[in-house]
């Protein structure tokens, strides 16, 4: 049996806007023992993340001053986050296309996921990146 995330004080950064959506999946992540901290805008993300050093960041594409992708690559280029996976989410239909999922890749994210993903399918590539850092 392999571990899951909760069994791994897993710790999520979440950078997401909609007030909603963070409390949902806060809500969801502590259901299994996950904590998480969050961010609403990137500057924001950038300055809480020189204080925490979560397992896997979680950010929304579309963030109110910086679009996602450019967040990664500002994230990746930190010292202590060159190995930390960072997943990529969106709701926007524009980031279905192949093409826009291969920029997040390039800029360093681990994973591209729409918001209609379901929490177990979710929870799911988590526990994948986290026992299989190589392949991500």
């Amino acid at each position: 049996m392999t571990p899951s995330a909760a069994a791994t004080h897993v710790s999520l950064f979440l950078v997401e806007d909609d007030p909603s959506f963070r409390e949902t999946f806060t809500d969801v992540a502590g259901l299994r023992g996950v904590t998480v901290a969050w961010a609403a805008t990137g500057a924001e993300a950038e300055k809480k993340l020189s204080q925490y050093r979560p397992s896997v960041i979680v950010s929304d594409v579309n963030l109110p001053d910086s679009h996602g992708v450019d967040l990664c690559r500002r994230i990746k280029r930190m010292p202590a986050f060159k190995e930390t996976p960072i997943v990529l989410i969106s709701a926007s239909a524009q980031y279905n296309d192949p093409r826009d999922r291969a920029e997040g890749f390039l800029a360093g994210a681990s994973l591209f996921l729409s918001k209609s993903v379901s929490a177990d399918r979710f929870w799911k590539e988590i526990d994948h990146l986290l026992l299989n850092p190589l392949e991500s």
